[in-house]
């Protein structure tokens, strides 16, 4: 047991290193998920010309194939086109483009979940159909999708693991790197399935049950 622990307490700094980096790349994957989500959304709901036929596809190809595959593909495919980024900037895209999608149907649900008749109010006040989507719809739909949203947040850091097989430095990479020193797979298996859970615990208790709340009590719906 002694040496076990010895094992674990000279592992600390990269297991630290790790859960670092996933955390970094998890909230970089929402910070600009986010906003790609809500402009899919919105072209998608529009019906943009040429853009919603494209916005479609897009959702379907990233919903329907492994993020895997996507992070595969988006490494070669970059370094194939002779598009030479850092790794970083590289995991950051491939959960961008994958959280994108997600979350651009988890916004097109809570906005469809808007009465109609809210629609009609906002012409009623003489609003464009954008001012209506901007001041009256949006702030209800938020309301509607915090849940959603937050549930994708706690999808992203797991997620993250799926950039270790194009070697972007994360919990999973430095996991792999420790057992093949140590030879303690179920160890270190054990100690990154924990921390995985506990992000998730810590982010569902300590932020994301506090936005729900707040939500509720400052988009509530129009009269």
């Amino acid at each position: 047991m002694s040496e076990l622990l010895a094992v674990v307490a000279d592992s600390g700094h990269l297991i630290l290193l790790g859960t670092l980096y996933t955390l970094v790349y998890a909230l970089l994957g929402m910070l600009f998920g986010l906003p790609v989500g809500a402009l899919v959304t919105v072209i998608r709901h529009e019906h943009v010309p040429l853009l919603a036929p494209l916005a479609n596809v897009y959702v379907s190809f990233m919903r329907s194939t492994p993020q895997l595959i996507q992070a595969f593909l988006m490494y070669f495919g970059l370094g194939a086109a002779g598009i030479d980024l850092p790794l970083i900037v590289i995991g950051t895209l491939v959960l961008t483009a994958n959280a994108g999608a997600y979350l651009s149907e988890t916004m097109r649900g809570a906005i469809e979940g808007v009465s109609s008749s809210q629609w009609g109010a906002g012409f009623s006040l003489g609003l464009t159909r954008m001012q209506t989507m901007r001041y009256i719809i949006m702030p209800q739909a938020l309301r509607l999708a915090i849940p959603g949203i937050s549930n994708s947040l706690i999808s992203l850091f797991k997620d993250t693991s799926v950039l270790s097989v194009i070697t972007v430095a994360e919990l999973m990479k430095y996991t792999g790197d420790i057992i093949s020193v140590t030879f303690r797979p179920f160890t270190f298996y054990c100690i990154a399935a924990i921390i995985y859970w506990g992000l998730c615990l810590l982010y569902e208790h300590g932020v994301q049950r506090r936005l729900e709340a707040h939500f509720k009590k400052v988009c509530r719906p129009a009269g």
